[in-house]
């Protein structure tokens, strides 16, 4: 068993799970029913029917159901629904568990906690305790989720004053008008609910000022800053890291350029990734998935990437973009319809030129039908290089670019929509965190919005 605080998440071993609501009963305490909502990539529910409480018990897939009240008079008291992933449509992403007082608040109910259960042997798999509600009539315990072919817990804690109705309405629930209550004497507003994804943004800068993580918390919050001029502030995104471990990359990875490179890539992810972390692939020869970096493993994670992955000798672009492709929509073969889903954002670092030129436009090509955009960020000479002097060639260093072939694939014709932005830096040490963060959104709003109105993003 694990008891987890708020924002926290672990992983859920198994499919069938029960999320059980306690506290303790007593005169005076209001009464507490649990509901559960079934959510899409987009956040929010299909219909009315992907909510589930006392009033619609079970869901039409079977997948959850309101499983009930066990309560005595004065004694521990619980409310219980069961989740089986393994039975949930392919759209549903999240299921949110959720909870209402009756006849008063969640301050005023004691021994407030979510205890999540393997639904077959009753063990416990995690527990989270609800110490700071106040005047909330409604509250968001957790939510399990997916992620990358399994599912997880986070620990979310968000109240709300406007009740159920509030709660319900956040995520899509069209709410019935309740009849006008009688004239009150005037009080002071309740503070409004904010978004869960908001609660998430709050919740994770807290995590990191109590453990004196400085920097990483330092990096969120200048990302946060060129987030929110694009008005991207609570957008959400699956974000990727693809480094070239080709041999030519031996003095950035062993200066620690990459590594510094990538805690802000970082960054980046966890104001946009609802699991505050980022995938990582490498390539050079081949292609290999290399994990998640977060924030509980971030300080050695490019040190142990180099620790399972030789740098090799050759650069196949190709390769690791069909294994991105794979990871995320589950196939790279050629696509020609659109495919809708979650953005996924895809930071490409390399210092090199591909060997499979043909294989790389094809996936560029195919994946513009996707919800993906790919950042493309080369190392050393180029006509885009950010930090490159002026010269008579027109690049910095002088000679041809390094990176014609990447240039182009910026400008490829005959795309869906334009899935590609690409810049080079001499050296990434070069660029400040706020410049960087505002490179990385140059072209990302403007894809996103086209790939809203063209129903790719959902």
């Amino acid at each position: 068993m694990t008891t987890i605080s708020k924002g926290a998440n672990v992983p859920l071993p198994g499919t069938r799970v029960s999320a059980v609501l306690g506290w303790q009963a007593g005169p005076g305490v209001p009464d507490v029913d649990a509901s559960a909502l079934l959510l899409t990539a987009d956040g929010r529910v299909r219909s009315d029917a992907d909510f589930v409480f006392y009033n619609q018990p079970q869901h039409a897939s079977g997948a959850v159901r309101h499983a009930g009240k066990q309560a005595g008079p004065g004694g521990p008291a619980t409310d219980s629904l069961s989740v089986d992933t393994g039975v949930l449509e392919p759209v549903v992403e999240r299921v949110v568990i959720g909870a209402s007082a009756d006849r008063g608040s969640f301050g005023s109910v004691p021994g407030l906690h979510l205890r999540v259960l393997d639904a077959d042997s009753g063990a416990e798999l995690v527990r989270f305790d609800i110490s700071d509600a106040s005047t909330e009539t409604a509250f968001v315990f957790g939510e399990l989720y997916r992620r990358g072919g399994a599912w997880k817990f986070r620990a979310v804690g968000q109240g709300y004053a406007s009740g159920l109705a509030g709660l319900a309405s956040d995520f899509g629930i069209s709410v019935d008008d309740e009849p006008a209550p009688p004239p009150v004497a005037p009080a002071a507003a309740p503070a409004p609910a904010i978004s869960l994804k908001k609660q998430q943004l709050v919740n994770l800068e807290k995590k990191l000022e109590q453990r004196g993580d400085r920097k990483l918390l330092d990096l969120t919050k200048r990302a946060a800053v060129s987030l929110e001029k694009k008005g991207l502030g609570e957008h959400t995104a699956r974000v990727a890291i693809c480094l070239d471990i080709s041999g030519s990359m031996h003095r950035l990875y062993s200066g620690g350029k990459i590594q510094a490179l990538a805690e802000r890539v970082l960054a980046l992810g966890m104001r946009f990734d609802d699991d505050a972390s980022i995938d990582c692939f490498v390539f050079g020869e081949g292609a290999y998935e290399a994990g998640s970096m977060s924030p509980d493993n971030y300080s050695a994670y490019v040190r142990e990437i180099l620790a399972s992955h030789r740098l090799e000798a050759g650069t196949y672009y190709g390769k690791a973009m069909g294994a991105i492709r794979r990871h995320y929509f589950g196939s790279d073969a050629p696509r020609t319809s659109p495919a809708p889903g979650v953005p996924v954002y895809v930071m490409f670092i390399t210092d090199g030129a591909t060997f499979d030129e043909d294989v790389t436009r094809s996936h560029v090509m195919s994946s513009s039908y996707e919800p993906l955009f790919w950042q493309f960020m080369a190392i050393g000479r180029s006509s885009k290089s950010i930090d490159a002097k002026p010269s008579r060639f027109g690049l910095g260093g002088g000679g041809r670019s390094e990176f014609a072939f990447l240039e182009g694939l910026d400008d490829m014709s005959g795309r869906f929509l334009d899935n590609a932005d690409f810049f080079a830096v001499e050296d990434p040490a070069n660029i400040s965190d706020d410049a960087l963060f505002d490179l990385l959104m140059t072209e990302y709003p403007e894809w996103l919005k086209q790939a809203r109105q063209r129903g790719l993003v959902r």
